[in-house]
């Protein structure tokens, strides 16, 4: 069954999408050539406008700093409904971020964006954001002294003793408070979208008041979508008719492999982005102006290969695994029962 708050979410989504298509087709002068390269002298109504239409885009597009966290933390929840919340948690973060980024570009504080590249060492962090919490849902942190599960919102549920020595055998569950700490830490890559609001949206705003709604409505556009993925994800590991602890064993393996191994990747890229700032540039041109489709570059590998194969891979070994396991399970209770009644008279 298909929840309420699912339907929500979807009629959300789709509602802002209509409203961009009906934009494009009725709006005076908007098209997608007008919101990536908008005019100076808008009005706030126009700027915040303008602002939401591209954070919608930047949601549903494959985007490297929003897919494989949403993924990650929307599969691990394993309910639709923690999915979505994954995906608003993650987008709240990154709304907050944005908000802060755009009242830097109407102060004209953000020109190092244009002077540093930093997409190499915000890979990095990432990378390691992810790593972290990866290997805390995977229990990988046996030999640190330090309670992570209450760094990332788990509860109190051991002794300080036990807080050095004891781990839990099985993987822990997912700590939504660090989809946010990822959300505010992926605000800070700055991509085609983060120029268009920083550089040229905000310093147009009336006030520095105004300025960070420039980032909230991005920010809300993106969450739109993020919330709608958020629910999607989240539904597939309950493809198959599985118990809801098994669903949630699945669910926690998968997360902890994608941001474990996903970690991994984003570090790699990162680092050899801040030895080799030039290999950003390789990319094949896709002929569409819309970004993130434009060209098929570094950012679209990460996304392809953290989702698409060490995601779904992931979750396809958990499924198999869990199946196996059952499977087994089923098999030494038949011939149990087989053997009973063989002994009986």
């Amino acid at each position: 069954m298909v929840s309420k708050i699912t339907i929500a979410a979807a009629s959300i989504a789709v509602a802002a999408i209509l409203i961009v298509a009906a934009l494009y087709e009725y709006g005076p002068g908007i098209d997608i050539g007008f919101l990536l390269s908008p005019p100076t002298g808008l009005s706030l109504t126009y700027i915040l406008l303008i602002a939401f239409i591209l954070g919608i885009l930047h949601g549903i597009t494959p985007d490297e700093h929003t897919w494989p966290i949403t993924f990650s933390y929307a599969v691990g929840s394993y309910s639709t409904k923690r999915g979505m919340k994954a995906g608003f948690v993650f987008s709240a973060g990154f709304t907050i971020q944005r908000a802060f980024l755009t009242t830097l570009g109407f102060v004209g504080l953000a020109a190092f964006y244009e002077t540093y590249n930093l997409e190499g060492p915000i890979y990095v962090i990432v990378g390691v954001a992810m790593l972290v919490a990866g290997a805390y849902i995977l229990n990988r942190m046996k030999n640190l002294h330090i309670p992570f599960d209450l760094l990332l919102g788990g509860k109190l549920h051991h002794s300080s003793k036990a807080a050095i020595m004891h781990v839990h055998e099985h993987e822990k569950e997912i700590p939504l408070r660090m989809a946010m700490v990822h959300g505010l830490i992926a605000g800070f890559g700055f991509g085609a979208y983060a120029s268009i609001l920083v550089f040229i949206l905000a310093p147009q705003v009336p006030s520095i008041i105004y300025a960070p709604l420039v980032g909230v409505m991005y920010g809300l556009g993106t969450m739109a979508l993020q919330v709608l993925f958020g629910a999607i994800f989240a539904s597939i590991v309950r493809v198959k008719k599985l118990g809801d602890k098994d669903v949630a064993a699945i669910g926690r393996k998968t997360a902890g492999r994608t941001l474990y191994y996903g970690g991994m990747a984003f570090a790699a890229i990162g680092l050899l982005l801040v030895l080799f700032p030039s290999i950003e540039g390789f990319a094949i041109s896709t002929g569409n102006p819309i970004p993130n489709l434009d060209s098929i570059g570094i950012a679209t590998f990460l996304v392809l290969f953290v989702v698409g194969i060490i995601g779904i891979g992931s979750l396809v070994m958990a499924m198999r695994d869990t199946m196996g396991k059952l499977s087994r399970v089923d098999g030494e209770r038949g011939h149990g029962k087989a053997a009973t009644n063989k002994r009986m008279p």
